[in-house]
């Protein structure tokens, strides 16, 4: 070894000894950071009776949990904690934990009519679920742990989100004891939850919000696990629940029951449900609540959207009361929101107790703060958020707005009957996420919307608020129910309906000619968005909504929106995000021990390069070599056990095998979308890896297409090619759209082709640029038999100036009349390969095309063949089961049969089978 080999290779061995060191340096660093360790806090259960009901004289039994911090010196401010609908103390678990680490008592409880407790849902009514908070006050103020403010009265916030919200409302109005309070994601009345209107005038009533009310009480009667802001419930049987119940109630108070019933029945309330609804309503004691609120909203939920919190902030504020608004990117229908929103919200409520309860830090200066999703995470791929802050609460009206105008002239549209079919623009837990759901594809039904559009904004808008528009409507029943809607539409036409949300509007005293009708004022639900120039805003008037109860009856209303819509504007000063300490210790462990592997992939990737960039000369003009390949997985899984074969130019080669043979982590390999654990594959001689160079020579599609929905599938290939970084006169669109035979469908979007389009479009996009070896995974999947018979025609003919296709499928036919070549893997091994004549081999059965089928039967079955199996009106197969052709021939013409043709009849399906056998998987490639 020379000196110069000595001294790289120490050189090599020392970087190699260095980076080793800094990963276990920093993997020691962490597994200090993380190692566990006492909590910060003990827990006790405890199941204590409370006195309720109107005269407080029915016992109820409430599960409970009580979270003290472990290290703290005399009596701390306490936390009252509740969980929301159908969820348990257990729901609230990591919140209470988080609270006692920072030094409060935190008392957790299952509400009665949920989980392992006793009594029945009262919507949290004042006589029941508010009297069991104030039973748990006392129950506080008596533990030596916790600080008085006097006797009997405990130093104490109580938070809750959904059902907790509406709670900690309902009590701070009803007992004087409650310090501070924050409410999330609560309504403000329930009536205008389930029977919202708006338009302005009002009429009785509004729309029934059948979805949510249905979701409500089949979960409350269920009493099982909940979407519905509270986590996962426990079994209503377990440790004391009610016992028996009414089937169609199940732990509802009967006269909840009995409301739900008469509501979802009718869509009209009657005087009883209408009280109930109200009596359980915070809007009914803002005007008691002295303890400092802070409300937090979130801007995706279709149940109660951010005109509750405003309702509530505005009733507080009018006593005198602190208050502070926020809104967040989160709700029923989306969740927490983005994990940057989640420490946000957290930070707010820790800011707003430590001030009002603990007595610490300054009161918040800013009554106002909101925030919008920004974009998506380099990092973790989740969505990030902006947040923003005012000095003052601007309502649903904003700061500002702007007017955009919108075109579109008076317009007919039909109510179905019984509301069927129905527009979906909501579903209860998913409505600020059905977009995606339904792959963009708006929910509207034809024949059923009106739409008024405005031209592209010319400048950005950031809307916070609630839009207005104005609406005329005529109905031949003088009644109308419709649902207004407000869409941003991008440039390529996708339409987005923020959060899901929708304005349900009840008219009545209409005229039948539009031409006699008023305008009213529509408010939609506030949102908040920014809408990018170049956007457009579109209005739409619908008849249905999935959501709601609309009138049974058909008939036809005519509408008109006004010519321009509202949108109110906020400008906020940006804040930042607050995050907690240990996240960006976290961070900077993380970002360390990133530098400490790529130290040490640097070293190997020099180890490495070498070997990639050799070119093994023998093999610099066959498109494929494949030498020994082995793929096998941590878990012990060996998927390819060793491959080896060769594809040759002007071949076409058929790469077969059953379920789990190894076909398509053969072609993952192959395509550098995977590594081999051995041997190695050569395209044009060059040594396959991920990122290879020599991959620009190779056309590919594995494991099925994949295109951007909103694109058309012309566009989609063009930015695939532009993604190359290659000229676009190589691209050779006029070949490859020929080969899709897509014809006019090629400008459409690729979100309303057919699965066989988009795989015609899949197999243009492989054969852009005409690349020398062209590898197809299952290419004929989803197309017709015509395309079928064009694609083994387009293979054989690209095949041709030197080209080459390997093509994996279990086609057996089409690839014996479309491949050269095939190569059968059964197991991980290969066990034939060469020209498909010869695979196919010498036939076992025979064709025969004879003058009478029934007699030529005859005649073979007493020859003692094996099988005989008609084949067309003159066609029989027969297994000669060794008996000499001659024979059989002969046979049938002395028996009176003229015999036609003689063919030998073997498939390569015959031999596939004969290879492979019955021996398969079963569990599909890996």
């Amino acid at each position: 070894m020379s000196l110069s080999s000595r001294l790289r290779k120490g050189i090599t061995r020392r970087r190699v000894i260095a980076g080793s060191v800094v990963l276990v340096l920093v993997a020691g660093l962490v597994g200090w950071a993380v190692w566990p360790s006492t909590p910060g806090w003990t827990a006790t259960d405890q199941r204590i009776t409370v006195r309720s009901g109107p005269g407080g004289d029915q016992p109820v039994e409430l599960d409970t949990r009580f979270y003290l911090p472990r290290d703290r010196s005399g009596r701390v401010p306490a936390v009252l904690l509740a969980h929301g609908f159908g969820g348990t103390k257990d729901s609230v678990s990591d919140d209470a934990q988080s609270l006692a680490e920072r030094g409060y008592a935190v008392l957790t409880w299952t509400a009665q009519g949920f989980g392992r407790s006793t009594g029945q849902i009262h919507l949290d009514s004042p006589d029941y679920e508010v009297k069991d908070a104030q039973r748990l006050l006392d129950w506080l103020a008596a533990r030596p742990e916790v600080r008085l403010d006097a006797a009997g009265d405990p130093r104490v916030g109580v938070v809750g989100g959904s059902y907790g919200g509406g709670l900690a409302l309902l009590l701070a109005g009803q007992d004087p004891r409650v310090d501070a309070i924050v409410p999330s994601i609560t309504w403000n009345d329930l009536t205008k939850v389930f029977l919202p209107q708006s338009a302005d005038p009002t009429t009785a009533t509004g729309v029934f919000k059948k979805g949510w009310a249905g979701l409500y009480f089949g979960n409350g009667a269920a009493v099982g696990q909940s979407a519905l802001g509270g986590g996962t419930g426990e079994d209503a049987g377990a440790g004391g629940g009610a016992g028996a119940t009414d089937p169609a109630c199940g732990r509802f108070a009967a006269d909840v029951c009995q409301a739900y019933l008469q509501l979802a029945t009718t869509g009209k309330p009657d005087a009883a449900t209408l009280a109930l609804l109200r009596r359980s309503s915070p809007a009914t004691v803002l005007d008691k609540i002295k303890a400092p609120t802070l409300l937090i909203q979130g801007e995706v939920d279709t149940l109660f959207p951010l005109s509750e919190a405003d309702a509530n902030a505005k009733g507080i504020a009018a006593t005198g009361t602190p208050v502070r608004v926020a809104w967040f990117t989160g709700g029923h229908d989306g969740g927490a929101g983005p994990q940057t929103d989640q420490d946000r919200v957290k930070f707010l409520t820790v800011q707003w107790l430590d001030h009002y309860v603990k007595g610490e830090g300054d009161a918040p200066k800013n009554s106002f703060t909101y925030s919008r999703v920004a974009g998506f995470s380099a990092l973790d791929r989740g969505l990030v958020t902006n947040g923003y802050s005012t000095d003052t609460y601007p309502g649903m009206t904003g700061t500002g707005s702007t007017q955009v105008s919108l075109a579109g002239s008076a317009q007919p549209i039909a109510n179905p009957p019984n509301g069927n079919p129905g527009a979906l623009s909501s579903l209860p837990g998913a409505g600020g996420r059905l977009s995606e759901l339904l792959g963009g594809i708006a929910g509207d039904i034809p024949g059923q919307f009106a739409t008024f559009e405005s031209t592209p904004v010319t400048s950005a808008i950031e809307v916070a608020g609630a839009p207005t528009v104005r609406l005329r409507a005529a109905s031949p029943t003088g009644e109308a129910t419709v649902f207004v809607k407000l869409y941003d539409v991008d440039e390529s036409g996708a339409e987005t309906l923020s959060a899901g949300l929708v304005a349900p509007v009840r008219l009545t005293g209409l005229p039948a000619s539009i031409d006699q009708a008023h305008e009213v004022t529509v408010t939609l639900p506030a949102i908040v968005r920014r809408i990018d120039s170049g956007h457009t805003v579109r209005v739409v008037v619908a008849t249905s909504d999935q959501a709601f109860l609309t009138p049974a009856q058909p008939t036809v209303y005519t509408v008109q929106v006004g010519g321009a819509i509202t949108l109110p504007t906020v400008v906020g000063t940006p804040i930042a995000n607050p995050q907690t300490i240990w996240r960006y210790v976290l961070a900077g462990l993380l970002v360390a021990i990133v530098l400490g592997l790529a130290v040490v992939l640097l070293v190997r990737r020099r180890l490495r390069r070498r070997r990639h960039d050799e070119v093994v000369a023998e093999f610099a003009e066959t498109p494929l070599v494949v030498r020994d390949l082995r793929k096998a997985y941590s878990d012990g899984f060996v998927a390819v056990e060793e491959i080896s074969f060769t594809v040759e130019r002007g071949q076409v080669v058929g790469l077969l095998g059953p379920n789990g043979a190894g076909k398509t982590t053969t072609l993952r390999v192959l395509m550098g979308l995977t590594m081999p654990t051995g041997g190695d594959a050569l395209v044009f001689g060059h040594r396959l890896s991920p990122g290879a160079p020599i991959l620009s020579r190779v056309g590919a599609l594995v494991e099925g297409p994949g295109f951007l929905p909103h694109l058309s599938g012309l566009d989609n290939l063009k930015a695939y090619w532009r993604a190359t970084g290659r000229p676009e006169s190589d691209a050779h669109f006029e070949e490859a759209l020929e080969i899709a035979g897509l014809g006019d469908s090629v400008h459409r979007k690729t979100r309303k082709y057919s699965h066989g389009m988009r795989q015609r479009l899949a197999i243009a996009q492989a054969m852009l640029g005409l690349p020398e070896l062209l590898v197809l995974d299952e290419p004929t999947d989803g197309l017709d038999p015509p395309q079928i018979a064009e694609m083994r025609r387009v293979l054989r003919r690209y095949a041709t100036d030197g080209r080459a296709v390997l093509v994996s499928s279990h086609l057996l036919a089409e690839v014996e009349q479309t491949c050269t070549h095939a190569v059968v893997v059964n197991k991980g091994r290969i066990v034939a390969s060469g020209p498909v004549d010869e695979i196919v081999g010498e036939s076992p059965s025979v064709l025969l095309d004879v003058s009478d089928v029934p007699a030529a039967s005859r005649v073979l079955q007493g020859l003692g063949v094996r099988s005989v199996t008609p084949d067309g009106p003159s066609g029989l197969i027969v297994d000669v089961n060794g008996t000499a052709r001659a024979e059989v021939v002969a046979s049938l013409v002395r028996a009176g049969v003229d015999v036609d043709r003689v063919v030998p009849r073997r498939r390569l399906e015959d031999a596939f089978l004969a290879l492979v056998g019955d021996n398969s998987r079963g569990s599909g490639d890996r």
